[in-house]
């Protein structure tokens, strides 16, 4: 079967088809384990060289998830899996509405027109995220069945997603499901336009000896996931059977909270029992993060995902020093 990654080239997409190279199969179309024979990483941007970890089976290609034409070019068989991850993140679909609506919206809508066309039910996984929620209303502690209210242009158009996932599953144009994700974190290189880019600076800057300007303040709060069980949560809702998602496809994912301060504090256990010399850190508030950092749920609960098997962190502790171990040249 093939496998079709949009927003490929991105930190969680390359950990993903790292992740399916090592695992070999996946449910197909067929309702049974397949061998995975292709996996195409489709990106705006794709390096190169075919990144670390991925083989002969990964091809990248570059292009414009909102040119329809494309989009189908890439789900061209009906023994194939896609992972929408292609997204104008949360800042820049503030600063910039028409590319959020043309990439997010349309590009969407290609995607699922094009597992549509094809025969079969291939399996189709929607990457959302917990900004679907915001506004006076919401909750301290949101899930699943929590209203959607988002309150930034990402947010509305992650809800849009959801929904139209939920609807083509019911048509039984395929087998959609969403994931819900919170913050991931500790992304390496170097920050992007997300609102929720300082919860991986404020730990991979000073990691690096480096130093973090922090656009919240210390007591600012973070649902968190790491990044190794945010990959792990595409494959095994993937996996997961139809029926025991339900009619509503959209999951939330596990996470924990933390404060700034602790991630701080975190950092610091971490890196001394690294034997590492932490780089400085420096608050500069920025009122147009902190307005959309505000806007977010801080809690959740996910026992839906609990139940389809999906994990959580162990600890803030073991997520830093992961990302120390994977992603850090040996000392």
């Amino acid at each position: 079967m093939k496998v079709v990654i949009t927003g490929g080239a991105g930190f969680i997409g390359l950990n993903l088809a790292r992740a399916i190279v090592k695992r070999g199969t996946l449910t197909g179309p067929s309702g049974r384990p397949e061998e995975v024979d292709s996996i195409l990483l489709f990106d705006q941007v794709v390096p190169d060289q075919l990144p670390e970890g991925l083989d002969e089976r990964v091809t990248m290609q570059a292009g414009d998830i909102s040119d329809r034409d494309t989009v189908f070019g890439l789900v061209d068989r009906d023994d194939i899996s896609v992972f929408h991850l292609a997204s104008v993140v949360s800042g820049g679909g503030e600063k910039d509405f028409d590319l959020a609506m043309r990439v997010n919206l349309d590009g969407g809508r290609h995607v699922f027109e094009a597992a549509r066309a094809r025969k079969g039910l291939p399996r189709v996984v929607f990457a959302s995220s917990v900004a679907v929620f915001g506004g006076s209303a919401m909750p301290k502690t949101v899930g699943d069945t929590t209203k959607q209210t988002p309150q930034t242009t990402y947010g509305m158009t992650k809800t849009i997603g959801e929904l139209m996932i939920n609807d083509y599953s019911r048509k039984g144009f395929f087998d959609g499901r969403s994931v819900r994700l919170p913050t991931i974190f500790i992304r390496p290189g170097k920050p992007n336009a997300a609102a929720s880019s300082f919860a991986s600076g404020v730990i991979r800057e000073p990691l690096a000896g480096e130093e973090c300007i922090l656009p919240v303040k210390a007591d600012v709060q973070m649902a968190l996931l790491g990044y190794r069980n945010a990959v792990e949560g595409f494959i095994r809702l993937h996996e997961a059977d139809g029926e025991s998602i339900g009619g509503d496809r959209a999951v939330v994912l596990p996470s924990r909270t933390y404060t700034v301060a602790e991630m701080i504090e975190g950092v610091k256990r971490v890196a001394a029992a690294n034997n590492i010399q932490l780089g400085p850190g420096t608050v500069k508030p920025d009122p147009v993060i902190e307005a959309i950092v505000a806007g977010w749920a801080t809690h959740s609960e996910a026992p839906r995902a609990e139940a389809l098997g999906l994990s959580n962190d162990e600890s803030l502790d073991r997520v830093i020093q992961d990302y120390i171990d994977d992603f850090m040249p040996p000392r």
